[in-house]
């Protein structure tokens, strides 16, 4: 198997960084992806935009982006992407969205250089890239601007002049991105006994690539995970000999990791790869000793059937799956297959799975005639139809530290979902969120959320600086 590059940073004495290569894999570093309900530093989102996946110009997509993040922001930290041209627009709109809704929270913009990372007291060193083989680009240092962008908090523009830190629960990254979907473009995050994060940046090529991938152009979709590490200060693994995305994988945390064969045998993803290299792949990077092979995901599923959308870890050895009980539903077949591995396999402990049977909606969730005229798709992107099915699933949720936050359709199973999570997770609050705006762009609340895990120096605060081309 190809090893791939890690950029690891060491500080010098006037707290700037130097990068250098380690040819290493997380699982030979002793790292391991940790389970979506273990403490998180924070999460990443990225701001809807794209005409061709949320239509009439992403409003009502960016109202349910805004009330999700600020359900997660109130227990972690939310670091949310926008072009550098819409950070002011963003950050405004995300801070009248809390005042209208009563809700105490901070919005700060955290500008970095590009290629770089936010050093102390406003200065930002740019670093230049790491190419595949460690050589690095040459390196400037540039001081911040005193001015702070007006929807700042007066409190925030008060620590800046101060040059002190300010803890913020939502910051604007100045991050330019292809698309929305945070899970399949930011990074993988591994974890040590030490308490050492880092992240992985997978190739991303738009869920298939020239074979069946849904836009022609993914580049900046393809570099938002390594901005990410780099504006949070993570050593990053390049990955980019390996294509996947991080709703493609869940981690019960243990060493057990859960995929679809669906998915990632696809001719899209890694065609020269047998599976047992892919799954060797997976034990290198996510630190596990067993990958479950579920065959299918959700029924047209445009990701080639994501996992997260279909199965995934409530508590290490206990699952919710995905359900249908009518056997003419398409869906009746597809998580039954899955069932019958999931009852003949066991973990990496050797634990038995518990398996939680969560219905989909009861009304196959369909694009409106009203809905398709709003999008507008460029040449080679996926289009849609009117009453097409949609993917839409309960099982689709955000663990955060202090809550699940639940898609919901209108339809009469949204509340037994609710009710079989509450059971599941009794210490966090059961946030139902209203998701059709986001199931029109292919999706739900798990495909916009990546979240970063707690690591043992994690402060949520940061310094103040303005963004510099």
């Amino acid at each position: 198997m190809e090893r791939g590059t890690i950029e690891v940073s060491e500080t010098k004495a006037d707290n700037t960084k130097i990068e250098k290569p380690v040819l290493s894999t997380p699982l030979e570093d002793g790292f391991r992806m940790p389970g979506e309900y273990e403490p998180h530093r924070g999460c990443v989102m990225v701001w809807p935009t794209r005409p061709g996946s949320w239509p009439y110009g992403a409003k009502e997509a960016q109202r349910t982006f805004m009330e999700i993040a600020c359900a997660i922001a109130k227990s972690e930290t939310v670091w949310m992407l926008a072009a550098p041209e819409q950070v002011e627009e963003v950050c405004t709109a995300i801070k009248e969205y809390c005042q209208r809704h009563n809700l105490n929270l901070s919005i700060q913009l955290r500008a970095m250089a590009q290629h770089g990372t936010m050093a102390q007291h406003g200065t930002m060193a740019q670093h230049g890239t790491m190419a595949q083989h460690g050589t690095m680009a040459q390196h400037r240092t540039m001081t911040a601007e005193s001015r702070t962008p007006d929807c700042l908090d007066t409190d925030a523009r008060d620590a800046e002049t101060r040059g002190m830190s300010q803890f913020s629960d939502i910051y604007i990254l100045p991050v330019e991105t292809d698309d929305a979907w945070a899970r399949d473009i930011g990074p993988t995050c591994v974890i040590n006994d030490a308490g050492e994060v880092r992240g992985i940046d997978w190739q991303f090529n738009a869920w298939g690539g020239e074979v069946d991938g849904l836009y022609a152009h993914w580049e900046k979709d393809n570099q938002a995970a390594a901005s990410i590490c780099r504006a949070l200060n993570l050593d990053c693994y390049d990955a980019q000999q390996f294509v996947l995305e991080g709703g493609a994988i869940h981690s019960d945390g243990e060493g057990t990791v859960l995929v679809t064969s669906a998915c990632l045998l696809s001719a899209g993803r890694n065609p020269r790869m047998f599976k047992n290299q892919i799954e060797d792949t997976l034990k290198q990077y996510l630190g596990a000793e067993k990958i479950i092979w579920l065959p299918r995901g959700i029924w047209q599923d445009e990701t080639n059937e994501h996992v997260d959308n279909v199965c995934a870890f409530v508590q290490p050895g206990e699952v919710v799956l995905a359900w249908s009980d009518d056997p003419n539903d398409p869906q009746w077949a597809l998580s039954n297959a899955s069932l019958r591995v999931l009852k003949n396999e066991t973990d990496a402990k050797g634990r038995k799975f518990v398996v939680h049977k969560l219905l989909i909606p009861a009304k196959p969730v369909c694009i409106t005639e009203k809905e398709l005229a709003g999008f507008v798709f460029e040449e080679g992107e996926d289009t849609r139809e009117a009453g097409e099915r949609l993917a839409a699933s309960y099982v689709n949720f955000y663990i955060s530290n202090g809550a699940v936050i639940v898609p919901q359709f209108g339809d009469v199973n949204d509340a037994q979902a609710l009710e079989l999570l509450a059971k599941l997770f009794p210490a966090r609050e059961i946030v139902p969120v209203y998701a059709r705006p986001i199931i029109v762009g292919g999706g739900n609340i798990h495909c916009i959320t990546q979240q970063i895990p707690r690591g043992r120096d994690d402060i949520s605060s940061a310094v103040l600086t303005k963004w510099y081309e």
